[in-house]
């Protein structure tokens, strides 16, 4: 590996998935993979064993979040440049991973050339988003038409972890594992969730967010919405 050429960090529990993103790498000159990671503990580990120049981050990883890993890394490293990977839409997670500090954002509906793009993108030290979600934010920060779109913008970080686990299907006692929280802290947010989007028990949280999941997964799908 010569002088020139960036490493990359790939974190992404889906082993097919890493194979086929490091392969698309190894034919760039000026990129190389790592290392390689599924969760959240072996991505740290490896963050500190190889000092990546780049990260490739997935929101959704095996038995942690993708959110609390951002932090995490730009915690030990805060000129890291991380760019995240997703299936989910980015309608709704693009501003909060740029909240957080990564500098961009690509759902995996794109094509490969995007990826690569998008690496060189935020090494440059550039931000890195579609088109699409670039005029919503755009919209929302001059008050225009995309400034209200979307009611789930009310919720805190965590609440919108907990409400898209609900969306998901998963138990107050699964989400509360995941999110190493109590049981009595979901329920708090919860409540909160309720409260800010004005649903009143909860059968109409849960069907509010399964119905959220699924806009968001066939948004991902289809590159957007008119909406997005």
């Amino acid at each position: 590996m010569s002088n020139s050429t960036k490493k990359v960090l790939i974190v992404d529990d889906h082993p097919i998935l890493r194979q086929g993103i490091a392969q698309l790498i190894s034919r760039e000159d000026d990129l190389e993979v790592c290392g390689e990671a599924e969760d959240a503990v072996t991505a740290l580990k490896v963050l500190d064993e190889t000092s990546p120049d780049v990260a490739l981050v997935d929101i959704s990883l095996k038995d942690s979040n993708g959110i609390d890993l951002i932090r995490d890394m730009l915690a030990r490293r805060p000129k890291l440049p991380i760019l995240v990977l997703s299936m989910h839409s980015e309608a709704f997670y693009a501003e909060r991973v740029f909240r957080l500090g990564a500098r961009g954002y690509i759902t995996k509906g794109e094509p490969g050339s995007k990826v690569i793009e998008g690496l060189r993108r935020v090494l440059r030290g550039d931000s890195y988003v579609s088109e699409r979600i670039a005029t919503r934010m755009v919209d929302k920060m001059i008050g225009g038409r995309g400034g209200n779109s979307f009611p789930i913008d009310r919720l805190s970080d965590r609440e919108f972890q907990v409400f898209s686990m609900i969306g998901q299907g998963m138990q107050t006692r699964e989400i509360a594992q995941q999110l190493h929280l109590s049981i009595k802290t979901v329920d708090t947010h919860r409540e909160n969730i309720k409260a800010k989007l004005k649903l009143k028990d909860a059968t109409e949280l849960l069907k509010t967010a399964i119905q959220w999941t699924q806009f968001d997964q066939g948004t991902a799908a289809t590159g957007g919405s008119d909406q997005a």
